[in-house]
């Protein structure tokens, strides 16, 4: 049968963790560990922690005396695992019924598949308990990895939600460690790696539940501009390293500079519209990014954006009048 380790990084997140390992451990997975990776937490993570590998042998520990930082503990789990399967789910996250099972399945049954990944519900905390989860078998699209980094680096952002991706183990040692220089998409940059190594499988089912509140680490990343260079820095981090070998890898990252100068441009005409300080800052990277954007405008974009957001403006307005 095959087998599926899970690492579970933590660091203050006591009052989530028991809930984050019960929804793995009653996955449908015959050989499962589990491993949890206290940062030497303040509140009563351990505690909890010990509690939990006693009452389960699949559980194992790693409780720190000293905080390493995020990246110590996602390198460590891969270092850990050794099954077949494997997946980083931090301990403030969930799985939902069937997920894991699910990925192991289309794995098992496409052996080019590297990476497997669904869609996160995104939840406050207060709802998690409240929402009901379609417990539905997963339907799956299996593409090449170098369709998946194209479509990627023409958005310029990263849609894949890490709770959710699920990696053949030996694909992960493979490629190696997450970069500790990329703080915020250290993430993108590991699946664009492990997507240049083979096929990869996507479902529109629900695969995670991601809990969405103030100590987030992505929270810390405070406007487009920002979040604009931790994309770029990651596309370019892959494109110095195992992207440098793809055989249109430069006009991969001409069309991640697009994306990235497009959404800055705009970005600039709506901080200038309501009289941000910013705008200057945004429009500036759209030209280092794109110097023709200094005298041609992205019409195409700035057009297809407006007609995107009144949809959405309409969307909002169709449900607040339903309810």
């Amino acid at each position: 049968m095959p087998s599926l380790d899970v690492a579970i990084p933590n660091y203050n997140y006591g009052h989530y963790l028991e809930g984050c390992v019960k929804s793995i451990l009653r996955q449908n997975v015959e050989t499962l560990r589990v491993l949890i990776i206290d940062n030497a937490s303040t509140d009563d993570s351990a505690r909890i922690a010990r509690k939990l590998a006693t009452s389960d042998p699949r559980i194992e520990l790693r409780l720190r005396s000293q905080n390493l930082g995020p990246h110590a503990s996602f390198n460590e789990g891969i270092d850990w695992a050794q099954s077949d399967y494997f997946l980083i789910l931090c301990s403030d996250d969930l799985l939902t019924p069937h997920a894991l099972a699910d990925a192991v399945s289309v794995m098992e049954e496409h052996p080019q598949v590297n990476l497997t990944y669904g869609e996160a519900l995104f939840l406050k905390p207060e709802d998690v308990e409240t929402r009901v989860i379609d417990p539905q078998p997963a339907t799956w699209s299996v593409e090449g990895g170098t369709a998946l980094i194209e479509r990627l680096c023409r958005s310029g952002r990263n849609p894949i939600s890490g709770p959710t991706v699920v990696v053949r183990t030996a694909i992960q040692k493979a490629v190696g460690h997450y970069n500790p220089e990329l703080t915020h998409t250290d993430d993108l940059e590991m699946w664009l790696r492990i997507a240049a190594r083979g096929q990869v499988a996507h479902t529109n089912s629900h695969q995670a539940i991601a809990r969405v509140h103030s100590f987030n680490q992505s929270s810390s990343v405070k406007n487009i501009h920002q979040w604009n260079l931790q994309f770029e820095a990651a596309y370019r981090s892959f494109f110095r390293g195992d992207g440098a070998s793809l055989q249109n890898a430069s006009e991969m990252l001409r069309m991640v500079k697009r994306a990235l100068s497009d959404r800055s441009y705009s970005s600039a005409l709506s901080s200038l519209s309501r009289g941000d300080l910013g705008s200057a800052q945004l429009l500036l990277n759209a030209i280092r990014l794109r110097p023709a954007a200094a005298v041609f405008p992205p019409v195409g974009y700035l057009a297809a954006k407006m007609l995107q957001d009144r949809a959405l403006r309409k969307h909002a307005g169709l449900s607040a009048k339903s309810s």
